[in-house]
């Protein structure tokens, strides 16, 4: 059974959430803090997903989900019971590829744990991509960039993937939103733009001058690219 880490500092939601996930065939792992949850990691290297509630004592969920993508791109879902716009980006730019906001449909939860799962786990036809410089190899879920190794968020590797397999091609904003978030997010589309711009941060001139943005349309990989 895939393991996954479940945070929260309130028992009825960590119960809640563990009940829905058991009876989706998954184990899961109770943690009431951060630091609870990097404890429980290190005992089970083998964690498949984590579910993070923000606001935990000792260490809170952002923090949290910092020190995970310092050594793991396992995908991670953000609980919280705010809703301004602050806090979804905020958990973005610490490295989670989703979010979901209490009070939360424990259905539509567990379908946005099994598409992170189907995604992480989905091996397509092709095992490697090469591009001045850049390696992806889709068995090892591994990135880099002239020998050099590229941490990447699930989100920011799958949108790679996207693009990469299909160079100079563009792809629209609602395309990436629903081929990698699935037709069930009900977050904004300004999410692509803000995973797209720090996966060109992240790739750096590469990703300067190869991440092209096609404006009022979308995103593609230019394959002949000049110095930006």
């Amino acid at each position: 059974m895939k393991k996954i880490i479940v945070a929260d500092d309130e028992e009825l939601i960590r119960k809640l959430v563990c009940d829905f996930l058991v009876r989706d065939g998954y184990e899961p792992l109770q943690a009431g803090d951060g630091e609870e949850v990097l404890a429980l990691f290190e005992e089970n290297p083998d964690t498949e997903l984590f579910i993070l509630d923000i606001m935990m004592p000792n260490m809170d969920g952002w923090e949290t989900c910092r020190k995970i993508r310092e050594k793991s791109a396992v995908p991670v879902i953000m609980l919280t019971a705010r809703s301004q716009e602050f806090d979804e980006l905020m958990g973005f730019e610490v490295g989670a590829d989703d979010y979901v906001t209490k009070p939360f449909s424990p259905t539509v939860l567990m379908k946005r744990v099994a598409a992170l799962l189907r995604r992480e786990n989905t091996v397509a036809g092709h095992v490697a991509f090469s591009l001045d410089g850049l390696e992806l190899d889709q068995n090892a879920h591994s990135v880099s960039l002239d020998g050099k190794s590229v941490s990447l968020t699930l989100k920011e590797y799958s949108i790679l993937l996207k693009l990469l397999a299909a160079v100079d091609r563009v792809f629209t904003r609602d395309q990436i939103l629903n081929d990698i978030w699935g037709y069930d997010f009900y977050g904004d589309i300004r999410t692509v733009d803000s995973h797209v711009a720090r996966l060109r941060t992240k790739l750096g001139d590469w990703g300067a001058r190869h991440i092209k943005t096609i404006y009022g349309t979308g995103y593609k990989i230019e394959a002949n690219a000049h110095e930006a």
